[in-house]
Formats: C-alpha cells, structure tokens, sequence
C-alpha cells in the first residue's frame, strides 16, 4: 500500500512540477485521441452488419464475412500490388530526388540565391492536388495537350495518355516528385547543416575534392536520416494518397489496372454499394499489412544497423 501511495504522490509532484509543459503538450494529445485513436473504433465496422439504425454496438457480428467480398476476387491482388508499386516508386524516386536537392542546395554559396531557389523548389508543396490535377490534364490531354501539340510539331503522332494505363505509374511518380521532393529536402538540409564543419576542413586538408567530400562525409552522415525517412515511407507503403490518386486519375477506368490503389477501391465499394462494413474490412487489411510490414523492417533496420531503426 505504502509503496502504491508513493507512486501516485510522485506522479502527482510530477504533474504539478511540470504543469505548463503538459499544458503545452495537452493540444497535441487531444489531437491525437480525437483523429488518431477515437477513430479507430471503426474497424469495429469490418466484423459487423453496420446498420445506421442499430449504431456501432447494435449491429449484428458476422465475423469475417465481409472481408469474402474483398478477397473473393482478384481485384485485392491488383489493388495490392498497385499500392505497394506506386508507393515504392514515390520512396525511391522521392527520397533520392530530396537528398540530391538538399546537397545541391548546400552547395550553393550566395546566401540570396540558396533562398530563392530552395523557395522555387518548396513552393510546389502549397499548391492543391486539384490544381495539379487540372495542369496535368492541360499537359496530358488527348486533344489540346501541350505535349501532344509538341509531338506533332515535331512529326511525331500524338499518344492518347489517358487511354494508356502503362505510362501512368510513372506519370504519377513525376508529379509526385515534383510536389513533394522540395518539401522533404528540407529535412535532409537541416541534417547536412548540422554536421561539423570540421570533417570538411580535414578532408580538405588532405586534398579531397568537393565531390568526394559529398561521397564520404556528408551521404555517409545522412545514412541515418534516410533510414529513418525510408522507415517512415515504407510504413505508409500500403497506404494510397487518395487526394493525389483520385485528382490526377478519377474515375477513368481504363487506367484502373495501374493506378487502382486500395484506398480508391474502397472508396468506389462505399460509394457504389454503400456498405460500411465492406468498406471497412478493405481498411483494417490495409493498416494490417502496414503494420506487418513497420514491424518487419524496423527489424531488419536494427539487424544491419541498430542506430537506425525506428524503435
């Protein structure tokens, strides 16, 4: 009992010693229970036949019947596999395209021109994947598109993009990149920018040049954050960017076979059958697999190299 009272009074002297910290912290808890832990009380959906009417704990338990609806096709395969293809482009491609960015910037001497491109490159990040959408379609179109006009203008006959679902995987990729890749190099500049100046001043000491300072300081030095970035992207591998997918592609089937994510595909089941319960099951597979697959290479992480894993 003694001990059980010196527990409580001691987390209690601890709340009130650091109250103003835990009131700063206090929004981002809420945040966190209202939009990230409260909602996931709707996986309870996948195991029922959700009735509005009966609410949440009124309808029937079926078990894992719904989830027959999404695996009793070959539609999850596809679905599946577009997910982790195009993610896994976005990680490479993204990521590399950052770490390039932000060596490059660093490399730029005048402090006014370093500001004013690295605000060229980050601005893309502010603009909607409605907006993106619509200058896609004008560079993209069948008809008046600024790259079909271009093939013609040079001899050559124009492609019909949105009737080719192959090209779009890489598509997608390119704009991804180009919106995103300004905003991660941020990270990775903050990172180059906190590294000694010291291991260059010996490197050049010992006649190294500017690019094998590149090569052996500062990209072994950002081996860690990169890790933990590639950690990070590989957890969200299983997750689709809806906004982005749904903006740049919609409802044309024809490029469904390549750019079907399983977010969008549970979006149509809801929308076209209106079955929560459904839908739901989609989801909890989705944030299943992404689990798995955290757990599976934060393990590998720490097996090749223990400073960078996740946990």
């Amino acid at each position: 009992m003694r001990s059980n009272k010196a527990g409580a009074s001691g987390f209690i002297y601890e709340i009130v010693k650091n109250r103003y910290l835990y009131l700063l912290a206090l929004p981002g808890m809420l945040f966190l229970l209202i939009f990230a832990y409260t909602p996931m009380l709707g996986h309870l959906l996948a195991f029922q036949n959700y009735r509005l009417s009966d609410g949440l704990f009124g309808s029937e338990w079926v078990g894992f019947k719904n989830f027959e609806f999404f695996f009793g096709n070959k539609d999850w395969l596809r679905v599946t596999w577009n997910t982790v293809f195009l993610n896994g482009l976005f990680l490479v491609f993204g990521i590399g395209t950052a770490v390039l960015l932000a060596v490059l910037l660093n490399e730029i001497t005048n402090k006014w021109f370093k500001k004013t491109v690295q605000s060229f490159v980050f601005l893309p990040y502010f603009i909607s994947w409605l907006v993106v959408s619509m200058m896609v379609q004008t560079v993209f179109s069948s008809s008046e598109g600024m790259l079909n006009q271009a093939l013609t203008a040079l001899g050559f006959q124009g492609v019909d993009w949105y009737l080719t679902p192959g090209v779009w995987p890489y598509i997608l990729t390119f704009v991804y990149v180009w919106k995103m890749a300004g905003y991660n190099s941020i990270i990775f500049l903050a990172s180059i920018t906190g590294i000694s100046s010291e291991y260059y001043e010996c490197a050049k000491i010992e006649g190294a040049s500017r690019m094998q300072q590149i090569i052996y300081i500062t990209l072994p030095l950002l081996r860690p954050v990169i890790m933990i970035m590639t950690l990070l992207g590989i957890g969200r591998i299983f997750y689709g960017d809806f906004g982005m997918i749904y903006a740049l592609v919609g409802d044309v089937g024809v490029l469904y076979p390549t750019t079907d994510v399983i977010d969008t595909f549970a979006y149509r089941a809801l929308r076209q059958m209106g079955n929560f319960s459904m839908s739901s099951a989609i989801i909890v597979y989705q944030s299943s697999m992404g689990l798995i697959t955290v757990i599976l290479f934060n393990w590998l992480a720490r097996r090749i190299d223990s400073d960078s894993r996740l946990f």
